[in-house]
């Protein structure tokens, strides 16, 4: 494909975009306004497993679909990813339970891997790593822009209308991404039929799932030294011990094990992991602070991240050109991922919109310029026929980042809440308030006692005008002390994400930069021989 004329990769370029605009427009729509539908569905304990369960999903099938594309073409995997993501979007439409959103949101994670690996993969084959920049920006700008519709439109919809249409309105979307890919993008063969590592597969998926189950259990449901959850990780452990052996036995592992004696790809990797756990798991948690802290409704909070999409989506397109242009991509990682401490150091201390705003401003910028570094730097390190794998493997340690982070943070989210909580109902006067009050309306204003009910603020204000005059000082007493342990529990949970991102900058600098290649067909700069000769011998 790298051979094709420029109108035509321009043409298949547009198909790409189009599938990963998809994905992200119904990723992103539901960000402001996820506090609320779960809410509606009353399954908050539950918040974060709606998360998870799409980052599980879309991670085993990023890995798995690598490997696979590197075999069969890109072309089959993004049909099957751009239907299955349609059909996770319009089955979670219709849930009536969280239960049932958790399951159909799962759907859509194996689409929007899927989607994913190959889109970015497909870039790989269209152009040589030179050129890959420019065009990894533009991804990412696609995902930028849609970051910027989604929360407005999201918080316009759930705010006007039933929070279903949310994950239908797009679907025609999908439909014209599926007309494109399938007229526009060439049917390519991959390195041709080979024995599929079915047991690598297989044991991948069991030592991930338990290990994510761990994370996301801990400290909620189980203590962190429960027999559950040590149970778990050391299922994760052993099941990971038997996937390396495994590997190494296989004819064509679904993960080479040689690609991690790459020092690009697995500093690189370990950097993205580190990045997202940082970042997700701080960043998930917005929303909250937002909607739950300063009170804002899920329309205008998407007013407030909405600088953060744009700035990322300029700074990206530019920075893209930049790596092409110069053919260097290490100094734009030194200077993004420190801009995203700075943005994430500034959460800790927001306490207004404008505040917030800046923070936004500031992590974008970073977000902007430091990520689309990683991907070309790993996509250049490794020869062209492990394109799709390598690239999977670079989805595979951000997502699992990303998953754990999300646990992580909420284990301190929920530990920190609960202390913040007591001590805030301890120490109020509103106690000694409520004591003295009608106990039927002691029972309605205590049963808003919880981050829970901040998120509907509909509610809240209906509430506090249907009490009587004398009773309503003490209700919004007491919302604004829950409000003030809500931001002082995020707080501590932006804090934690600063730290983990400052980890994820020290790595950077042992990043080792080779030029990018010009050619698909070159091997990378500084490959050893014996490496060489290794992947024949695989291959």
């Amino acid at each position: 494909m790298e051979h094709l004329t420029q109108k035509k990769k321009l043409s298949i370029m547009i198909a790409i975009m189009a599938a990963m605009f998809f994905a992200a427009i119904n990723q992103t729509i539901v960000s402001t306004a996820m506090p609320k539908i779960i809410s509606i569905l009353d399954g908050m304990d539950y918040y974060t497993w709606t998360i998870n369960i799409y980052m599980l999903t879309s991670t085993i099938a990023t890995v798995l679909v690598g490997k696979l594309s590197d075999m069969y073409g890109r072309k089959p995997f993004l049909l099957i990813g751009i239907l299955l993501f349609m059909v996770g979007a319009f089955l979670t439409g219709t849930s009536n339970d969280v239960f049932q959103f958790i399951a159909y949101r799962g759907i859509q994670g194996i689409g929007a891997g899927i989607i994913q690996s190959s889109a970015f993969t497909a870039v790989g084959d269209l152009f040589p790593p030179r050129e890959r920049g420019k065009w990894m920006g533009l991804l990412t700008a696609v995902f930028g822009f849609s970051s910027v519709l989604g929360p407005l439109l999201g918080g316009y919809l759930v705010d006007h209308l039933d929070w279903h249409w949310l994950f239908w309105i797009f679907l025609p979307i999908g439909i014209i991404a599926f007309g494109m890919i399938t007229v526009l993008f060439p049917k390519v063969e991959g390195t041709g039929k080979q024995s599929i590592d079915y047991l690598g597969s297989l044991f991948m998926t069991v030592a991930i799932v338990p290990l994510l189950l761990a994370f996301s259990w801990a400290g909620t449901e189980y203590a962190w030294g429960s027999a559950q959850i040590l149970g778990l990780i050391a299922t994760s452990i052993v099941f990971a011990f038997v996937f390396v052996f495994v590997e190494t036995k296989a004819k064509n592992p679904i993960l080479p094990l040689h690609l991690f004696k790459n020092n690009i790809v697995t500093v690189s990797n370990l950097i993205g992991f580190i990045m997202n756990f940082g970042m997700m798991g701080a960043m998930i948690y917005l929303s909250f602070f937002v909607q739950g802290v300063l009170g804002i409704s899920p329309t205008y909070a998407g007013y407030v991240t909405m600088p953060m999409s744009i700035v990322m989506v300029i700074s990206s397109t530019i920075i893209g050109q930049l790596i092409s242009k110069t053919g260097k991509y290490k100094h734009f990682a030194l200077i993004g991922v420190p801009t995203m401490i700075a943005g994430m150091a500034i959460m800790i201390f927001m306490n207004s919109v404008p505040m917030a705003i800046l923070s936004m401003i500031v992590f974008g910028l970073g977000l902007g310029i430091g990520m689309p570094v990683f991907s070309i730097a790993t996509q250049n390190a490794v020869s062209h026929k492990e394109l799709g794998v390598v690239t999977a493997s670079t989805q595979l340690f951000r997502n699992l980042g990303g998953t754990i982070g999300i646990a992580v943070m909420g284990t301190v989210m929920a530990n920190n809440l609960k202390t913040n909580l007591q001590d805030t109902m301890q120490n109020s006067p509103v106690v000694k308030d409520l004591a003295t009050l009608d106990p039927k309306v002691t029972e309605q204003i205590v049963g808003f006692a919880n981050p829970q009910a901040l998120m509907n603020k509909p509610l809240l204000e209906q509430t506090e005008a249907n009490l009587p005059a004398d009773v309503q000082p003490i209700f919004a007493q007491m919302i604004q002390g829950i409000r003030d342990a809500l931001g002082d529990t995020l707080s501590t949970v932006f804090l934690t994400g600063t730290i983990v991102l400052v980890v994820a900058f020290l790595l950077v600098f042992f990043l080792k930069e080779i030029p990018l290649r010009t050619s698909n067909q070159a091997s990378p700069e500084g490959e050893k021989e014996e490496d060489i000769v290794l992947d024949r011998q695989n291959s």
